[in-house]
């Protein structure tokens, strides 16, 4: 049956379309887009169509989170592949990349296929394994690049650990760019950060709280900016944070170095001084920082120097939260959360809509090489209907996601994703 959206405002960053116009489905591809689709359909299909009647919302190609944990094989109590596509679709995501920081690391071919099997089985979102940069995560030798993108990872990084071996990470970018395969690097200086719970500054000081200096992420975007240079391939930073880095970026792309970015919606709405309150829910790594820092991030997003809004989904049980602050773990679990926070750029007017769905979408799917964030006819239907004026409040015991750990628990938001579909069918809906 195919499927006919109508009265939407269709937004396609690709095709440098905004317009209220008509979404035609069929064999799960776009098959037509225009003012006089439904009048076509009508005509030659008869009764042969549904029918999703959208006025007020946004129609976007399918939302791509290029960061992703899923922790599954090893850490299934803290999320599985199945729960985390059930999350991701939920906030409106049709394709997500999952990191290699599982039980064991994803760092070899027959890790790489048993994610890729689990996301069949559950049949949600598209699910596209990240794998390792070296053995087991320790950097200190070389995955198996050729067999990891044989098996069908789409990128690798040792995200969740820095690669502090600056020779290994020169081979990495060689090897890696041969078979055009995206780097994603976590930028930590480990020797800086040693200890830290925390941004480095005033409200660490008051806190007693030992600081992360900002130096520790700027100094290793520095370097990997240098090896990319050198040796003229490209690289992806993951999870800006600070004023510099954005700086360095900015700077580096001027010159010419293949260089994209990206950061998260809490490094954009938060700064460090929520962690008054000691919630380990806010406990991230890099950590939240200034309010400066949070200004330039907005900036490097207005400016292009930041080309990817992703999620870094970082899911956690109870056990791995509810601690002291020096023992929890990091990260936020963010898939549900993060169009509503993200549609607050738009409301600030850092960005507008276009450009936001670009960042969540169009950009990923290009960094990462994949044939999605596009409505072009003839493309795979995967969409996300979007009311942008729908008020809610995050409520972490609906969320789809194993992980509760969010700080924007019971925060009001405006906006959400409300129909997802992935290859033309329907794997989340509120609208009707």
């Amino acid at each position: 049956m195919k499927i006919l959206i109508t009265g939407a405002r269709v937004i396609c960053p690709a095709q440098k379309m905004d317009a209220v116009t008509d979404v035609l489905i069929a064999a799960g591809k776009i098959a037509a887009l225009g003012s006089n689709t439904a009048e076509t359909a009508k005509n030659r299909n008869g009764k042969d169509i549904k029918i999703i009647k959208a006025a007020g919302m946004i129609v976007a190609p399918g939302l791509v989170d290029m960061h992703t944990h899923l922790r599954e094989p090893g850490l299934e109590y803290k999320e599985t592949v199945a729960s985390g596509s059930a999350a991701a679709v939920a906030g409106g995501f049709t394709s997500i990349a999952c990191m290699p920081n599982t039980d064991p690391v994803n760092d070899n071919r027959s890790i790489t296929e048993f994610v890729i099997r689990k996301a069949a089985e559950a049949d949600l979102a598209n699910v596209y394994p990240i794998g390792a940069i070296s053995k087991s995560s320790a950097g200190s030798q070389l995955t198996e690049f050729w067999d990891l993108q044989e098996a069908g990872a789409i990128a690798v990084s040792d995200d969740g650990k820095p690669v502090m071996d600056a020779a290994l990470m020169r081979r990495t970018l060689e090897y890696a760019h041969s078979l055009q395969l995206p780097v994603i690097v976590h930028c930590e200086d480990s020797n800086l950060s040693a200890g830290g719970q925390m941004n480095e500054g005033y409200y660490s000081t008051i806190l007693g709280l030992r600081g992360i200096p900002a130096c520790a992420e700027e100094v290793m975007i520095a370097r990997d900016i240098l090896i990319a240079a050198f040796t003229k391939t490209a690289v992806h930073i993951a999870h800006v944070s600070t004023a510099g880095s954005v700086q360095l970026i900015r700077e580096a792309k001027v010159r010419g170095v293949k260089v994209t970015a990206e950061t998260a919606p809490h490094y954009f709405t938060l700064t460090d001084e929520a962690l008054q309150t000691y919630s380990t829910a806010l406990k991230v790594n890099p950590p939240l920082r200034s309010a400066a820092d949070v200004a330039a991030i907005k900036e490097g997003l207005a400016d292009g120097t930041l080309d990817v809004i992703a999620t870094d989904h970082a899911p956690h049980a109870r056990t791995d939260k509810e601690l002291e602050f020096e023992y929890a773990a990091c990260g936020i679990s963010g898939l549900e959360t993060s169009v509503g926070l993200s549609l607050r750029l738009v409301e600030e007017g850092v960005l507008t809509l276009p450009q936001l769905i670009e960042k969540m979408s169009l950009n990923p799917s290009r960094i990462l090489k994949l044939p999605k964030g596009t409505l072009q006819t003839g493309a795979d239907a995967d969409i996300t209907i979007i009311n942008p004026q729908l008020k809610w409040t995050v409520d972490v015991r609906d969320f789809h996601s194993k992980g509760k750990n969010s700080p924007f628990n019971g925060w009001p938001l405006k906006g959400r994703a409300v129909l997802t579909m992935v290859g033309g069918k329907i794997r989340h809906n509120e609208l009707f």
